[in-house]
C-alpha cells in the first residue's frame, strides 16, 4: 500500500515556510527544518512494509500544480498532511483537495490539530481523521486496517484505533488519546530516513554548521513553562529516553553514512534535563571514538562540570530559552529559573569552551515597559555568541494560549493571522499597557542593538578569522536575510 506524507506548500512565493519549529514561519534568517516527526512516522510506516513516498513542498518551494502531479504519479491509498496554526487553512485546502482528486484516505497531524480536533475537522468534511499527539502508531495502526480491508474502512474499524479522530456523517468521534511511546529505540533512525527521503543539504538552521541532521534523544519535558508547545500538546511532561547505545548507533551511522554533514542537533525539547544522562553520554561518545560536532537545547542551569562533560564529548553550542531578565516575569511564565543563576552558566559555560545561543521571549504574564529593559540590558550583559528577541505567540493548547483569550488579549482568533503575510512571526497578543506592535518594535530595537554593539561586531570579526570554516558558511548562507530584518524591522 502507497501511503503520502506530505509537508505542504504555503507561502512558497515569500520563502520556505518552516512547520516543524516551535514557532512556525518564514524565519528572518533562513532557519529551515527538517519535517522530523513526518519522518519518524515514516520510518514507522516503512519497516512496516509500506511503500512511503515524502513530499517537502516548502524544502523546494514547490507549488500546488507540481504537488499535484506528484501525487497522481503516485497514486497513494493515504495521505498524511503535516499542519501548522498559521498555515491551517492552507493546510486543510490542499489536503481535502487531494482527497478528491485521489479518493486516498486523509489524516491530518500536527500540534494544531492534535489541540483543536473538532474545530479543525469542522473546517473541511473532506478530511477523513486527524492522528493526534505522538502519531507514528497511529497512522501505523490506521494503514493496517487500510490494507487489510482494501481501503473500506467503516466505524467498527476506526472506533478502535486509540489517537483518532473522524468523521462518521456530521457527528465528529474522539477516541481515547494513545499512550505516549515509552520505548523509543524501536523507532528506526531518522537519519536513514533523512538519507533515502530527502536532501539533507535543503535544511538550515542559522546556529548549526552546515549542513546538518536533526534528530531526538528523547521527547517530553518536565519543566512547566506556560507557552513551549510540544510538552503541552504532543509529548507531555515526562521526559522519555531513547537508550545511550541506541543513541550512539545512530551518530555512528550519520558519520559513517552521511559523511557530508558537518554537526547534529539534538533536538530534545531539553536535552541537558539528566544531568547523569550527559555524562553517560559523554562517556559513551569518547569510547566510540566518535568525532562529529554537535549542539542541543538545554536549559541554563547546569553546573560546570556537566558544561565541561558536554565539552568533552564535542558539544559545540548550546541553545539556551533566558527569555527574561526579569525574575518576576521569569516566575509568572512558570520558568523556574533563577536569573543569576543563568548569568553563571553562561560564564561556566565560556569557560568550559561552549557556545550559547540565547533566546528571549517578550510579552509574557508581568511584563511590563520597564521590564522589557531589563531583558534588553541583561541580553547584552551575558556574553552569547549569538541571541534571538521574539513577541509571545501563544499556540491552542497552551497555558499561555489560555491566559490570552481568558483575559480578552488575544486580537484576533482568525489563525491566519498567526504570521504576517509574507509568513514572518507575527504577536496578536496586545494589552492595554502592552501592545502587540510595541512588543515587535522592541524586539527589532532589541536585535539591532544586540548585534550592532562595537564590542560584538569585534567578537564577530575575531572569530570568523579564527575559525573561517565554522562561521563563514552559515553566516554567509543567513546574512542575506538577517542583515535586511535588522536593519528595517519585520513591519
Amino acid at each position: 500500500m502507497r501511503i503520502l506524507l506530505l509537508n505542504p506548500p504555503f507561502l512558497g512565493e515569500y520563502g520556505r515556510f518552516s512547520r516543524e519549529q516551535r514557532s512556525p514561519a518564514i524565519t528572518k534568517g533562513g532557519t529551515f527544518y527538517y519535517p522530523f516527526w513526518l519522518c519518524y512516522a515514516a520510518g514507522v510506516l516503512e519497516k512496516d512494509g509500506f511503500d512511503i513516498q515524502i513530499i517537502d513542498a516548502p524544502a523546494s518551494r514547490m507549488g500546488s500544480e507540481d504537488l499535484r502531479a506528484k501525487v497522481r504519479d503516485f497514486q497513494p491509498q493515504m495521505i498524511v498532511v503535516n499542519t501548522s496554526t498559521p498555515s491551517i487553512i492552507n493546510d486543510v485546502s490542499i489536503a481535502s483537495d487531494l482527497k478528491e482528486m485521489t479518493g486516498a484516505f486523509t489524516v491530518l497531524v500536527g500540534t494544531h490539530p492534535s489541540a483543536l480536533p473538532s474545530e479543525t475537522l469542522r473546517l473541511n468534511s473532506g478530511i477523513d481523521a486527524i492522528a493526534r499527539k505522538e502519531y507514528e502508531y497511529t497512522l501505523q495502526e490506521l494503514a493496517r486496517k487500510l490494507r487489510d480491508s482494501d481501503g473500506l474502512l467503516d466505524y467498527f474499524d476506526l472506533e478502535s484505533i486509540d489517537g483518532l479522530s473522524f468523521h462518521i456523517g456530521d457527528e465528529i468521534i474522539h477516541n481515547p488519546d494513545r499512550s505516549l511511546i515509552e520505548n523509543l529505540d524501536e523507532i528506526p533512525f531518522v537519519s536513514k530516513v533523512y538519507k533515502k527521503h530527502l536532501d539533507i543539504r535543503d535544511y538550515f538552521y542559522t546556529i548549526a554548521q552546515y549542513p546538518q541532521v536533526a534528530i531526538f534523544s528523547g521527547r517530553g519535558c518536565p519543566h512547566g513553562c506556560v507557552y513551549c508547545v510540544y510538552p503541552q500538546v504532543m509529548h507531555g511532561r515526562k521526559y522519555r529516553k531513547r537508550t545511550i547505545p541506541n543513541l550512539i548507533e545512530e551518530f555512528k551511522y550519520i558519520e559513517n553514512e552521511l559523511p557530508e554533514v558537518r554537526e547534529v542537533f539534538i533536538e530534545d525539547d531539553t536535552f541537558t534535563v539528566d544531568q547523569n544522562r550527559v555524562f553517560a553520554f559523554s562517556h559513551a561518545y569518547q569510547d566510540a571514538g566518535l568525532k562529529i560536532s554537535w549542539i542541543a537545547n538545554s536549559r541554563a542551569d547546569i553546573d560546570i562540570e556537566t558544561l565541561k562533560a558536554l565539552k568533552a564529548c564535542n558539544c559545540r553550542l548550546l541553545c539556551v530559552g533566558f527569555e527574561s531578565g526579569d525574575q518576576n516575569v521569569l516566575d509568572a511564565m512558570n520558568k523556574h529559573l533563577k536569573v543569576e543563576k543563568a548569568k553563571q552558566f553562561v560564564e561556566d559555560a565560556k569557560k568550559a569552551g561552549i557556545l550559547i545561543h540565547g533566546c528571549f521571549m517578550v510579552g509574557n504574564p508581568g511584563e511590563t515597559k520597564e521590564t522589557l529593559e531589563t531583558t534588553l540590558r541583561y541580553a547584552k550583559s551575558l556574553k552569547l555568541d549569538t541571541a534571538q528577541f521574539f513577541p509571545i505567540m501563544v499556540y491552542p493548547g497552551t497555558k499561555a494560549y489560555s491566559w490570552a483569550k481568558e483575559n480578552g488579549y488575544l486580537l484576533t482568533e482568525d489563525f491566519s493571522k498567526w504570521n504576517t503575510e509574507t509568513g514572518l512571526h507575527n504577536c496578536v497578543v496586545s494589552r492595554p499597557d502592552l501592545s502587540n506592535d510595541e512588543l515587535v518594535e522592541f524586539c527589532d530595537r532589541a536585535r539591532r542593538e544586540f548585534y550592532l554593539r562595537p564590542s560584538y561586531i569585534l567578537y564577530r570579526i575575531e572569530r570568523f578569522i579564527r575559525y573561517p570554516g565554522e562561521d563563514g558558511l552559515r553566516m554567509l548562507k543567513s546574512i542575506n536575510t538577517f542583515w535586511k530584518f535588522l536593519f528595517h524591522g519585520t513591519k
